[in-house]
């Protein structure tokens, strides 16, 4: 559950300025979705990071890129965001606004990944640090999912690439950026939606928790 941590740093929002406070207590504010509604009347929101190492302690995030997959599981343009972090700027409180907006876009929607433990503690450390925000949606991890739903084309974790060719999908060959990543994501997930209704699996509570299972089950397997 999304909440507000005053363990870490102190809580950084007493010493943000005023719209920046009144943007996030909007959001706070913010009814979580319905997860027990089929999928088809949830609004996922697909996320990638890029960062400039993989330390979250000393490596920073340079990127966030999300796209909604909305109620009938259509992507729109419209409905997505980018944030570009290398940008230098005289305000100290820019990024804090960027990522003020961010979470007012993502409206603690159920959001998807590929591997929630390198994503979180990333976007965790940023949200803390400057916002005070715990940040801890409700995690659906595809890097787990897609060996349990498509069993036939993998029975274990693979790269991204890897599920890339499995499904026969065009991407820059080598390193992509966040937002094209979204893009493949986006186009994975709505497969794997497909897939899930054929399961029985036909609630976002339903995917989150077969997500945590997933993982339970493989990594203790």
């Amino acid at each position: 559950m999304f909440g507000i941590s005053k363990l870490f740093r102190g809580d950084a929002s007493v010493d943000l300025p005023e719209d920046i406070q009144a943007a996030l207590a909007v959001w706070r504010a913010t009814p979580a979705p319905a997860l027990a509604e089929l999928h088809f009347h949830v609004r996922y929101l697909v996320l990638d990071i890029a960062t400039s190492g993989t330390d979250p302690d000393k490596d920073r995030v340079l990127s966030i890129a999300a796209m909604a997959v909305n109620r009938a599981g259509v992507l729109l343009p419209e409905d997505a965001c980018y944030i570009d972090f290398s940008q230098q700027h005289a305000d100290p409180h820019t990024v804090d606004r960027q990522l003020a907006a961010f979470l007012a876009f993502m409206a603690k929607a159920p959001t998807v990944v590929y591997h929630v433990p390198y994503a979180s503690r990333f976007l965790q450390a940023i949200f803390r640090a400057r916002l005070g925000v715990d940040f801890q949606p409700q995690w659906v991890d595809l890097a787990w999912l897609l060996p349990a739903m498509f069993e036939e084309k993998a029975h274990a974790v693979q790269p991204l690439d890897q599920w890339i060719d499995l499904f026969e999908l065009e991407a820059s060959e080598g390193r992509r950026d966040a937002m094209e990543n979204v893009l493949i994501l986006a186009r994975i997930f709505q497969m794997l939606l497909e897939r899930a209704k054929a399961k029985g699996i036909d609630t976002a509570a339903a995917l989150i928790e077969e997500s945590r299972a997933s993982s339970f089950l493989r990594r203790t397997h």
